[in-house]
Formats: C-alpha cells, structure tokens, sequence
C-alpha cells in the first residue's frame, strides 16, 4: 500500500505542470474559438501556447524557423496520458481502500459520470 501511495504522490507531482498545462490551454481553446489558419500565425503567447496543444510545436520566428518534429513531444504527453490514467486509477483504488463507507465514493464516480452527460444533453436541447 505505501508504494502505491508513493507511486500515485510522484507521478502526479511529476506530471502537474504539463498536466495544468494542457487543461489551461484546452480551457483557452473553449473561450477562443477562433483557430488560427497555420502555426506560423500565432503572434501572442497565448496563441503560440495554443499551438503547442492542438500541434505540439511551439511556432518560431517566420523569418527563423526551422521544420519542427513533435516527436519528441509526443512522447511526454503520452507518458504523461498513461500516467494520469495509472494515478487516477490508483486514487479510486487508494479512496475504496481508505474511505470506510465506500458507498460516498461509489456516489461521487457515478456523479462524475452522469453530470458531464446531462450537461452534454441539456446543451442540445437549449
């Protein structure tokens, strides 16, 4: 149990920043709908930041830049994807384990499903 725990605490430590990264971004993207027409279009830093999320290349200089390869990249992000899925698991597991009445836990993942999908279908109704 205690290297669960630590393997949850460390991974999430780890993976934080890009994490809020890409939620601060992705959030950007919902109240700026407007995309721009290529990456080499992005002057302010919220629009190179945009860039990075939705290209996973941070624009350069027109006169100065290079062809970028989000390769390398690509493989945080997806190290770090695989670590959410692995923490957040982790945390469900750590919530039954620690919580004495589970059925608070139960109540709040079925909530956490359903209320996303009730928005999602009032939204189209509206």
């Amino acid at each position: 149990m205690k290297l669960l725990r630590k393997l949850h605490l460390f991974l999430g430590v780890f993976f934080t920043p890009l994490l809020v990264f890409f939620v601060a971004t992705g959030w950007y993207q919902t109240l700026e709908p407007e995309r721009l027409k290529t990456p080499g279009d992005a002057e302010t830093l919220l629009q190179k930041l945009r860039v990075v999320h939705t290209d996973m290349i941070y624009p350069g200089d027109r006169e100065f830049s290079r062809p970028s390869s989000p390769k390398l990249f690509q493989g945080i992000v997806g190290a770090m994807s695989a670590a959410v899925l692995i923490t957040t698991a982790l945390g469900v597991y750590l919530a039954f384990r620690t919580v004495r009445g589970t059925v608070w836990v139960v109540l709040c993942l079925v909530a956490g499903l359903v209320v996303p999908v009730v928005l999602l279908w009032m939204g189209r109704r509206g």
